[in-house]
């Protein structure tokens, strides 16, 4: 009797650790994101800058009218640069974390967005992250996003 109780604690333990370590994963994943955005809304380029690895790639799908899908790449460097331009409005992105899915040093992030410059909407859609963990902790290697100014939720 007593044996059949310690395999499902057993078994109980150990899923309860994994989703504990699988938590703590997240959390993590979910503050190197957020430091992209709150490096974003202070101008602080070093903050956004720490947060990406070194070869990391950033693209944007856009759908002009009449043109179909275009993918655009951007340059990490010119981003970064961008941030630490002083600008007279505040870069205020809004995200939710919708997705997020890791394995090992692997994660994969889907957020929802709504940017603002000040107080004014600009546009929104969707970010995709791919993010590496490396002994710096969670970098961004690929950032994929979309962007419409209508049909926002």
């Amino acid at each position: 009797m007593k044996k059949a109780c310690f395999i499902p604690l057993l078994l109980l333990l150990i899923c309860s650790n994994r989703a504990a370590a699988q938590s703590s994963e997240e959390e993590a994943v979910k503050s190197a994101i957020r430091q992209l955005f709150d490096g974003m809304k202070k101008g602080d380029s070093a903050m956004v800058k720490d947060v990406f690895d070194e070869k990391a790639i950033m693209q944007t799908v856009i759908t002009p009218p009449n043109k179909g899908v275009i993918v655009r790449s951007a340059s990490i460097q010119q981003f970064i640069t961008a941030v630490g331009t002083p600008h007279t409005d505040v870069w205020d992105e809004r995200i939710t974390f919708d997705k997020i899915m890791i394995d090992g040093p692997l994660a994969s992030v889907w957020t929802p967005y709504s940017f603002y410059l000040g107080s004014r909407f600009s546009h929104c859609g969707v970010n995709s992250f791919q993010l590496c963990k490396s002994a710096k902790g969670w970098k961004i290697i690929y950032l994929v996003d979309t962007r419409r100014k209508e049909s926002c939720l």
